[in-house]
């Protein structure tokens, strides 16, 4: 009989310790002023759950982070909150001379990288502050099913680096401000009701999409702006062959050249490269003056631009688009 109760009592015992070891925060605060759980980013990313079976939310209280970030793909089902766009900044100032990693350090040199699956941010501001020095990514994403709401990345050369093959990102009401290509990569991105503006000359796109996608970037309903002193700046030019991006109904400012679109030097992509227009407005709307390797959209070839068309696709995980772009994540 006392042999029964040692052992019921022992096998409560590791059930409790069981269920205790499993138990993890979902919820989790940052400040800087120590009110919180944590007072840096990273430190709170590092005491997350891997593959947790529950979304996990970071919630950062207002205040500057001076922090190189990375999420790890095994940080899936990850959202970080800010108090407020304006008062949540995320900062870092690495740029290509400042990494010195070689040919490829632009891509070491991000202040935010997403590599985790199932990622979502809302209300925050997101920049390098290197300045005009060349590429300095503010923002570089290659999980899947990424989404940015109210968020502001800033840079000046290679500010969003949309990457993954097959990778989809979704910024909504998002700010995305630089000089040159400013954004870039392969992933298959929709911009809706996003501000896009110019900080110089040059050219805001540089999509490299695979060969075979049907969607590259696609801008939806956004607004193309830029500083007083700037006045000759390209939708975009193909980093790669296949280079993917559509505008539309999107109100482009007069810094947009008549011809819209500019070829990469010393190449032939413009064979292969799409580019697409649909009822754009405004100033820099010219579809008469446009490169005749560019396309303007009829209403039956619009029709396929919707956001659960743009961000599903036959070769990724069966998660609802409504789902993961939902508000609340």
């Amino acid at each position: 009989m006392t042999s029964i109760k040692h052992i019921f009592l022992l096998t409560c015992f590791l059930l409790i310790l069981a269920s205790t070891a499993c138990a993890y925060e979902t919820r989790i605060t940052v400040a800087i002023d120590g009110s919180g759980d944590y007072t840096s980013i990273n430190e709170a990313i590092y005491n997350t759950k891997a593959f947790p079976d529950k979304p996990i939310t970071i919630f950062v209280k207002n205040g500057v982070y001076h922090e190189k970030i990375k999420i790890p793909a095994f940080n899936t089902k990850l959202s970080i909150i800010g108090e407020s766009r304006e008062g949540t900044i995320i900062s870092w100032d690495d740029h290509f001379r400042k990494i010195d990693q070689g040919r490829n350090s632009t891509f070491y040199a991000y202040t935010f990288k997403v590599e985790a699956n199932d990622f979502s941010a809302e209300n925050l501001t997101i920049r390098n502050t290197a300045g005009p020095v060349g590429q300095a990514v503010a923002l570089h994403v290659t999980g899947d099913r990424a989404t940015f709401r109210n968020c502001s990345i800033l840079g000046h050369q290679d500010t969003l680096y949309s990457a993954g093959e097959n990778s989809h990102h979704y910024l909504y009401n998002c700010l995305i401000e630089g000089t040159t290509d400013f954004i870039f990569g392969e992933a298959t991105t929709l911009f809706e009701r996003c501000t896009i503006h110019s900080l110089a000359d040059s050219y805001i796109t540089a999509a490299s999409t695979p060969k075979g996608k049907h969607f590259g970037f696609v801008f939806l309903d956004c607004s193309l702006t830029a500083s007083p002193d700037v006045s000759k700046v390209y939708l975009g030019r193909p980093w790669r062959d296949y280079a993917n991006v559509v505008f539309l109904r999107c109100n482009l400012g007069s810094h947009i050249l008549p011809e819209g679109w500019a070829n990469w030097g010393g190449t032939s992509r413009t064979e292969t490269a799409f580019y697409g227009e649909y009822e754009n407005n405004g100033a820099g709307a010219n579809p008469k003056s446009r490169v005749p390797w560019s396309n303007q959209l009829t209403e039956h070839e619009a029709e396929k631009y919707t956001r659960e068309q743009i961000l599903s696709s036959l070769f990724a995980p069966k998660v609802p688009v409504s789902q993961w772009t939902s508000q609340n994540h």
